[in-house]
C-alpha cells in the first residue's frame, strides 16, 4: 500500500509541476495552449519535435525551464514505474492485490478528475501566478526592454483554431484596436512570417498571432469562440477599453495639474 501511495503522490507533484511550468511558460509571452503542451511533452519526453519547440529552445528562460522538466520528467516516471511494479510483484495472495488494484483505480480517478477540473484549475493558475510573480523575475519576456511593458501590458503568442472568433476574418474586421490590442505579426502554419501586418490580412485556423495589449483581453480573445456570444464578448471588451482609457486620461490630466 505504501508502493501506491508513493505512486500517487509522484504522479501528483508531476500534475503540478507541469502545471506550473506551463504557467511559467506562458509569462515568457506563449499562449497557455502551447505552453500547457510544450511543458508536458518536455516533462514526459514524449512529442516535443513540434515548430513550436524552436521557439523554446531559442529563448534563454524558456530554455532553462524546459531543461528542469526534463530533468524532474525522468526521475519523476522512473519512480512512478518501479513503485508500480514493486506494488503488485508484493502481492502474494489474491485479496491484497484486489484492493491493491482497487486503491490504484479510485487514486487514479481521483487524480484525474481534479487534473480536468477548471475549478481546480483557475484557483491553482492564481496560486501559482502569485508566486511566480513574487519569487522569481520570469514575467520580464524578452520584448520588456524594447517595448517598455509595464502593468498589466503584455507580448503574447495566441493560436488560432477554427471555433475561434478571429479564425477567417481580415484585420479591419476584427477592430482590435477598439480592445486595446495590436497585432505585431502573423506565423503562418507553413512557416511564414507576416510582420505588421495590414488591414487587408486574413486570419486563418493554425496561425499564431503575436499580440501586444493588457493581460485580460489576450485571454479573452484566447477562449473567445465565433457566433453571437463571440461578437457581444467583442462589444463588452470594447467598452472596458474606453473605460481604462478615460481612467488613463484622468490620471495625465491630474498629473498635469500638479
Amino acid at each position: 500500500m505504501i508502493a501506491i501511495i508513493t505512486l500517487l503522490l509522484v504522479l501528483m507533484l508531476s500534475i503540478l509541476v507541469t502545471r506550473i511550468a506551463s504557467i511559467a511558460l506562458s509569462h515568457t509571452g506563449m499562449s497557455k495552449e502551447i505552453a500547457r503542451f510544450q511543458a508536458r511533452s518536455a516533462f514526459t519526453g514524449v512529442g516535443f519535435t513540434t515548430g513550436e519547440a524552436e521557439k523554446v529552445v531559442q529563448h534563454p528562460v524558456r530554455r532553462r525551464i524546459v531543461l528542469l522538466l526534463m530533468l524532474l520528467g525522468n526521475a519523476g516516471i522512473v519512480t512512478a514505474i518501479s513503485s508500480l511494479i514493486l506494488t503488485f510483484i508484493s502481492s502474494k495472495d489474491t485479496g491484497s492485490l484486489n484492493i491493491k488494484i482497487i486503491s490504484l483505480i479510485v487514486g487514479l480517478t481521483i487524480l484525474w478528475v481534479l487534473a480536468q477540473s477548471e475549478w481546480v484549475d483557475r484557483r491553482l493558475s492564481r496560486i501559482i501566478s502569485w508566486a511566480l510573480k513574487r519569487y522569481t523575475q520570469l514575467d520580464i519576456k524578452d520584448y520588456a526592454s524594447i517595448l517598455q511593458l509595464a502593468g498589466n501590458y503584455r507580448v503574447s503568442e495566441l493560436q488560432v483554431e477554427s471555433r475561434d472568433w478571429l479564425a477567417h476574418k481580415r484585420v479591419k474586421d476584427l477592430h482590435l484596436r477598439d480592445e486595446g490590442v495590436l497585432i505585431l505579426g502573423i506565423h503562418r502554419a507553413s512557416g511564414k512570417y507576416l510582420g505588421a501586418p495590414n488591414r487587408d490580412t486574413e486570419i486563418y485556423p493554425d496561425d499564431t498571432l503575436i499580440l501586444y495589449g493588457r493581460d485580460a483581453i489576450i485571454e479573452s480573445l484566447d477562449r473567445r469562440q465565433k457566433g453571437f456570444l463571440g461578437d457581444m464578448e467583442h462589444v463588452e471588451a470594447v467598452k472596458e477599453q474606453k473605460k481604462v482609457e478615460e481612467e488613463q486620461e484622468e490620471k495625465e490630466d491630474d498629473s498635469a495639474e500638479k
